[in-house]
Parts: structure tokens; sequence; C-alpha cells
């Protein structure tokens, strides 16, 4: 009676080695599609807006999140002054800027 009760148990951990590298395979084919899909384009737009914000000087023209357009007048560690009107300037902080415009863009709006 009990050799017919251990047989098929000694079946399904044979059986249970060959999912086992299934699972594994597909485990790592998620990872990869996930590296590949959200995490690698994710890091890149990062790097690129990090260069972006590191290169602002005075004078360039930009475009800040909110959809406010300037010029530059003056730079700091973590903020900026924005000169979004004649004598009207305004204070943002550096990773809010979105988008930097070819000069005389704002003369052209």
């Amino acid at each position: 009676m009990l050799d017919f009760f251990i047989s098929p148990a000694m079946a399904q951990d044979a059986g249970a080695a060959g999912g086992g590298i299934a699972q594994i395979v597909m485990l790592v084919g998620f990872v990869l599609i996930f590296y590949f899909l959200l995490w690698r384009p994710q890091a890149k737009r990062a790097k690129q807006h990090r260069e972006l914000v590191g290169g602002l000087s005075k004078g360039d023209e930009v475009v800040i999140g909110g959809g406010l357009v300037g010029r530059i007048t003056k730079v700091g560690d973590e903020f900026l002054t924005l000169e979004i009107a004649d004598n009207t300037e305004v204070n943002v902080q550096k990773n809010a800027v979105a988008n930097v415009l070819p000069k005389g863009t704002i003369k052209s709006i």
C-alpha cells in the first residue's frame, strides 16, 4: 500500500524540476522586458534632463513645466531667475525647466 503512494510522489518531483526551469526562464524574460521597456528609457530621459539643467546659462530662453516661457537672468545652485516680461522676474527651481528654446523664440511669440 505504501508503494502505491510513494510512486506518484516521486513522479511529481521529477516533473517539478522541469517546470522550475520554465518558471526561471519566464522570470528572466519578464525582468528583461521590464528593463528594456521601462527602466532603461526612464534612466535615459533622466540623464538627458540632468544634462539640460546642468547646461543652463544666463540668456537662455526656456519653457518650464507649467508652460511659462522666459529668459534666464540669473543662475544659482538650486534656483534660477526667469524674466517673463519687461521688469517681471520670477524665481523657479532648475528642475522645473522642461526645454531650452532657440534664441529669439520669445520675440516671435
